[in-house]
């Protein structure tokens, strides 16, 4: 068995960053992931809408860190660990001793007690999922300008996003978008423009995060752009016909799941208190109760800040990395760690071209200037400079022209067809 400094398992912003930090100062770190990748994950949309391509918002790992010498990359799995021993076990068989843990596993879309609906309805969590997502939309319209049955055409132009938080949202426009603009005039027998979009949600309003004002300008944009919203509505059945909304029976052939995440089935086996969502609920330092050697850092991790536990965002996840690395680093003992404290950066979502909304604090900003913003952002949080590159002429194409470029289809005509 091999013994390890530090473990840091997941290789997302909280693990990237919390990897960095401690390989500047030479401290040996094993990362583990199941992929050999760090995914933008606030783009991962755009990869589902043939606006970019997968390489563009995934970096490979071990060229991240290859700089530090005190860090080892291996792609496997952590399928448990055991606190007492101070154990991870990976699915390959291996299994690895640790001084100091770092859980940064993320989360899994929660279909709330209906896992039989993820066949029909995939969430957005990897590039598999988006590259899925992107084939079946690109194939629905293939399949329509194949089809002579106007109900079959119908079905298969009909999109249901269920979700209207950022991801929902950022996809409902997006679809909308490439469906009347980029696919006007690309098909000689289905007119695209006339695809239907919907999205669901259970709750009186889109972004209901945001502010009430942003959440009505979100709202009216999506609806210029044709999206169909549908509020205080909730999902009764999904199925290979189409999904049941409020005892309305919707044909598609399209379901996007956008509805709510789940803590990773690893955290389970913690044996740490987890709350309604299955995230582990952490001390004020990151790490479990009783055991201040293991942190659970990120999407992962149910921190309460001021009465509120902290969105799963992107800078949380980089902030508590940096801080958790920190503390290793210093090996500050559990009696003398000062709390984590967030610092809200703001939050945005994007419902299209030039159409944005921005929140940070009291301030709030919609239209060009916060796509502008957003933009700007999230290309600052691009890991590689080529990323950074290529998503910006990519985005400027776009918006200049309308196109997009990644609209591949790998399945062969027959296999369409099955």
């Amino acid at each position: 068995m091999r013994s390890v400094e530090t473990i840091i398992i997941g290789g997302g912003f909280g693990g990237l960053n919390a990897a960095i930090r401690l390989g500047k100062k030479r401290r040996q770190v094993l990362l583990i992931d199941k992929t050999n990748h760090h995914l933008f994950q606030p783009l991962l949309y755009q990869v589902a809408t043939a606006s970019l391509s997968p390489a563009d918002i995934a970096s490979p790992i071990r060229e991240i860190l290859k700089r530090y010498s005190s860090i080892s990359v291996i792609m496997d799995k952590a399928v448990a660990i055991d606190q007492q021993a101070c154990v991870v076990h990976t699915e390959s068989g291996n299994a690895f001793q640790f001084e100091n843990l770092i859980v940064a596993v993320g989360v899994v879309p929660a279909y709330f007690g209906h896992t039989e609906w993820q066949q029909w309805a995939p969430g957005l969590k990897s590039l598999n999922d988006a590259l899925t997502i992107r084939e079946n939309m690109l194939r629905s319209f293939e399949m329509a300008e194949l089809s002579s049955s106007q109900d079959e055409v119908d079905a298969l132009s009909t999109f249901v996003v269920i979700g209207a938080g950022p991801t929902g949202v950022e996809m409902a426009g997006a679809i909308a978008e490439i469906s009347r603009q980029t696919l006007a005039k690309n098909f000689s027998r289905i007119d695209p423009t006339n695809t239907r979009v919907y999205l669901v949600e259970g709750s009186g309003r889109v972004l209901s995060a945001f502010k009430e004002r942003l959440s009505l300008r979100a709202r009216q944009d999506l609806e210029r752009l044709g999206v169909k919203v549908l509020l205080d509505s909730f999902v009764e059945c999904i199925d290979g016909d189409g999904v049941v909304i409020n005892d309305k029976s919707i044909a598609t052939r399209n379901i996007i799941w956008a509805a709510g995440n789940a803590g990773n089935p690893l955290l389970q086996g913690l044996g740490a208190p987890l709350d309604a969502s299955g995230r582990v609920i952490v001390e004020g330092d990151c790490s479990l109760r009783g055991n201040p050697g293991i942190f659970v850092i990120g999407d992962a991790a149910a921190f309460e800040q001021q009465g509120s536990v902290l969105p799963g965002l992107a800078p949380v996840a980089a902030q508590q990395g940096k801080y958790v690395a920190r503390l290793i680093r210093k090996k500050t003992p559990k009696g003398k760690r000062d709390p984590f404290k967030y610092i809200d950066k703001g939050t945005m979502a994007t419902i299209g071209r030039s159409k944005a909304v921005l929140e940070f604090h009291q301030f709030t900003m919609a239209g060009f200037p916060a796509w502008l913003a957003w933009c700007f952002i999230h290309l600052l949080f691009l890991v590689k400079f080529r990323n950074r590159v290529f998503v910006m002429f990519d985005w400027l194409h776009s918006y200049l022209t309308g196109e997009r470029g990644a609209r591949l289809i790998k399945d062969d005509f027959k296999k369409m067809r099955t």
